[in-house]
């Protein structure tokens, strides 16, 4: 009797799995985090008592709510979403990707954003066997109407990712071509909101006046990205189908009951990300004060920037070295050769990234 063939990876993982790189989260310990748009602040002190006292009663034996009923309902209200607009909620943006992706997915049918944007669109679309289209940016990453017009012409796509603000660019794209956009556009267009708490720009109030229009947010970038909570806003139409492909009990106990809680004292959250906000400015003006920097405008708790030719290996290597930890992006895209983004941390933080990238670039 012959031995069988010995099974292994090569011979049982699609293709289309192995061809890929896993995506890697830096370690961060003992250094400045600032790599991954992180609200910097913790709770007050008597906020964080009433919330672990939220806690003390719940049962951890006990499934989660499937529904997410009394999270969902605090999320319309919190955010004011439209009366007859229904919500899909995921564990974190990531999931709802991947579950719109995966409803999506046919032989053939094309998963489109723009270039350079968020990496996950096209990383899911990749595991999903989509063909992903990237429609580059100008050179100041404005979008380009007539290149993605035409792009939306040519390859129709089952859907468009367009981040609003952009990841990791930082800017919000002008609201009269995204309008033009979702109006060419076959598939579906979702608009990424996750960065809205810093540029007040949102497509959230009208997203039932286009057919073709979701909106997704996170909950992440406000404070709470150790709970892990998206949500997708759109049509009862498509959210009905949608909502077939999420697991049951994505949301779990802890997160919903925190996240609940959390939304109950949105005006802490708020204030924090308006002075996020105030501090983003200031870091822009500082790095800008730098000689070789470029500074590209920002509307998210991040910056981006470019430092001299052949230099964002070094620079970066240099800051974490002085125990600051930066995103560098340069070998993202050819777009964004030289270029690192910083997130916007405390004013301590700030200031040692700023001695640190001092000694690196000067």
């Amino acid at each position: 009797m012959s031995q069988p063939t010995p099974v292994t990876p090569d011979t049982l993982i699609r293709p289309e799995v192995r061809a890929l790189s896993a995506y890697r989260v830096a370690d961060a310990s003992g250094l400045v985090k600032l790599d991954a748009m992180e609200n910097p602040y913790a709770w007050p002190g008597d906020l964080t008592d009433a919330w672990l006292a939220r806690l003390h009663n719940t049962h951890l034996n006990r499934y989660p709510d499937p529904a997410a009923t009394d999270l969902k309902q605090r999320l319309r209200e919190t955010f004011q979403i439209p009366a007859h607009a229904e919500l899909l909620l995921g564990n974190g943006s990531d999931e709802l990707i991947q579950i719109l992706i995966t409803a999506l997915a046919r032989r053939d049918a094309v998963v489109m954003s723009v270039e350079p944007s968020f990496v996950m669109y096209r990383q899911i679309a990749g595991f999903l066997g989509m063909r992903y289209v990237g429609v580059p940016l100008t050179a100041d990453f404005q979008l380009d109407p007539s290149a993605t017009l035409a792009a939306i012409e040519q390859h129709r796509p089952s859907v468009l990712f367009l981040a609003y603000p952009n990841n990791p660019t930082g800017n919000v794209f002008d609201s009269a071509v995204v309008r033009d956009i979702i109006a060419a556009t076959p598939g579906l267009v979702v608009l990424d909101e996750a960065y809205f708490a810093f540029s007040g720009k949102s497509f959230l109030g009208c997203v039932l006046d286009h057919p073709n229009l979701l909106v997704m947010r996170t909950v992440s970038k406000l404070g709470l990205a150790g709970l892990r909570l998206g949500f997708l806003v759109g049509g009862p139409d498509w959210l009905t189908e949608l909502e077939k492909l999420r697991l049951p009990y994505n949301i779990n106990t802890l997160t919903q009951i925190s996240s609940e809680f959390a939304l109950c004292n949105i005006a802490v959250l708020e204030q924090q990300a308006r002075k996020i906000a105030a501090d983003r400015d200031g870091l822009a003006s500082a790095l800008a004060a730098l000689p070789g920097l470029t500074v590209f405008p920002s509307q998210a708790n991040f910056i981006l920037f470019r430092v001299p030719q052949g230099t964002a290996d070094t620079v970066f290597q240099g800051l974490r070295a002085r125990g600051v930890l930066i995103k560098n992006v340069s070998s993202a895209s050819t777009a964004l050769k030289d270029c690192l983004r910083v997130t916007v941390g405390s004013p301590a933080e700030t200031a040692a990234f700023l001695q640190a990238l001092k000694e690196c670039v000067v």
